[in-house]
């Protein structure tokens, strides 16, 4: 999610007069008036919004249109997660109403709190003086806070209900392979040898924590000296699950400055983790072990299973995008990076 809003996108509007008496009835607290309403221009997934009535701000999240894979793109269950997290979390943004009334927007959504800070991707914001000191401070920053939330005690919270913790890997493995048979266009080299190997080699998991599994730069909000993390955004994929399926996963994001081009400049422009000072993925997970204590010996697997999801991930928005769901331009190179991330993943077996 990125902190930079522009003008809805044609064909992703919302019915505002709906929403208008949906916020007065079920928000009292914001003030009377109808609200403006603008679309964060980042992210692959969900929709998001910012709702402005005067000084009043808020954050609308609503499925992507058209058919989505089963279990995705769940707004209850995301509205849940953050309903039990922002108390012990405090960059997990408060969430205020959920609704799987339909005929408000064409679809289940919730609205929170609206998070100020900056949202860092392929550049800095103009006026930040950067220095690679300010890349290490930053990249120890992600390292902390991903460590601090595994370090929540998901047993004292309302995710103790909604968790199954035991077998993670086994499903999620199991269930992203299914995925990417529903989702597949066209036959991709390597993938069948990748499959055979993450099914064959699960590693026992270690002590299961709340785990975000988005966990990546542009999901994060930092105030303005990059002392703290303001805001993490995107939790549609939070469970309680093997922690270092979360870091694997943030690492599959996290591009440095020796990557492959295929690699570098797989979604655009690279981000600002190839600029000189901010952590390998190597010292990224180093820095995770000696944080959190947690033997990182299997890293591996859960690297080659991490770009493997990432993969699938892209080829279900591609999926969606050849079938006419989506007509977002971002899209129309997805098939492409899909099969350099699947190379990326077997080279991963081979080393």
């Amino acid at each position: 999610m990125t902190s930079e809003t522009i003008a809805v996108r044609q064909g992703e509007g919302l019915d505002v007069d709906q929403l208008t008496s949906f916020i007065r009835e079920r928000l009292p607290e914001a003030p009377e008036g109808e609200p403006d309403v603008r679309q964060f221009s980042a992210g692959h997934s969900n929709l998001t919004y910012l709702l402005r009535i005067g000084d009043w701000e808020a954050v609308l999240r609503r499925p992507p249109l058209g058919p989505v894979a089963p279990k995705a793109h769940d707004m209850k269950r995301e509205y849940q997660v953050l309903k039990a997290i922002n108390t012990v979390f405090i960059p997990a943004p408060k969430p205020y109403i959920f609704t799987e009334n339909e005929t408000v927007i064409g679809s289940p959504f919730f609205i929170m709190e609206r998070r100020n800070g900056i949202v860092l991707d392929t550049d800095f914001p103009d006026g930040i003086n950067y220095t690679p000191g300010l890349g290490k401070k930053i990249s120890q920053l992600m390292v902390d806070r991903l460590a601090e939330l595994h370090h929540i005690d998901y047993r004292k919270t309302a995710l103790a209900g909604m968790a199954q913790p035991d077998g993670f890997i086994n499903r999620q493995v199991e269930g992203w392979i299914g995925r990417y048979n529903r989702a597949k266009t066209g036959d991709v080299a390597g993938v069948g040898l990748l499959i055979d190997y993450l099914s064959s080699n699960i590693p026992e998991s270690g002590t299961p924590a709340v785990i975000h599994y988005d966990y990546k730069l542009n999901n994060a909000m930092f105030s303005e000296d990059f002392s703290e993390m303001t805001g993490l955004f995107d939790w549609e994929m939070a469970t309680v699950g093997d922690p270092l399926a979360d870091v694997a996963a943030a690492m599959s994001y996290w591009i440095q400055a020796d990557d492959p081009e295929l690699l570098r400049k797989g979604l655009g422009k690279p981000p600002v983790t190839v600029m000189e000072g901010f952590y390998t993925r190597e010292e990224f997970i180093r820095a995770y072990a000696e944080k959190s204590g947690r033997d990182i010996s299997n890293i591996d697997y859960y690297l080659t299973f991490a770009y493997f999801k990432l993969a699938v991930i892209c080829q279900q928005i591609y999926y969606r995008f050849r079938n006419g769901q989506t007509k977002d331009p971002r899209f129309a190179h997805f098939g492409n990076f899909v099969e350099n991330l699947i190379l990326h993943a077997s080279k991963e077996i081979r080393a």
